[in-house]
């Protein structure tokens, strides 16, 4: 059976850099498939490449620095990170992809890596909570998270 694990990254003390860590916790009050786990990942990305053994896809909920409108939503894939430096998950992304490549060194492998994210508006204020143009979106967030764990299950 092919798994899937759905990571929310971020701090959520610094207001919209939480955004990742708020949709998973939602997310695990769902009932999902047992091939799907869904984990908070907070900031430490750089330290989880051994979370990766065993899984054949991951979905990353966070953060994405563009310059544009906040709550603007982003679906990006591990190659629209690598190749287009504006495309840039908030501060954790060279750290995730780092750590996919220490996976696949150490296990042969590495998961197929699938990005869902948010621009934020204020993600350096110390407060627990989305800012108002982000609260704004973050239904249609959460539903697109489900909308694309559903497409990768539908892709095994």
């Amino acid at each position: 059976m092919k798994k899937l694990l759905v990571l929310g990254i971020g701090n959520m003390l610094l207001t919209d850099d939480g955004v990742g860590v708020f949709a998973a916790q939602e997310l695990m009050k769902e009932t999902w498939p047992e091939s799907v786990t869904i984990m908070e990942a907070g900031t430490f990305t750089q330290d989880i490449f051994y979370l990766f053994e065993g899984y054949d896809a991951l979905l990353v909920l966070d953060i994405i620095h563009t310059g544009a409108e906040p709550g603007t939503i982003y679906r990006l894939s591990e190659e629209d990170l690598v190749q287009k430096e504006s495309q840039r998950l908030s501060i954790h992304d060279i750290d995730l992809i780092d750590s996919l490549r220490m996976a696949e060194m150490l296990g042969g492998k590495k998961p197929t890596m699938h990005v869902l994210g948010m621009e934020p508006f204020d993600y350096t204020t110390w407060n627990i909570g989305l800012s108002a143009p982000l609260s704004e979106r973050y239904p249609a967030f959460l539903q697109l998270a489900r909308e694309e764990i559903q497409a990768i299950l539908a892709s095994f």
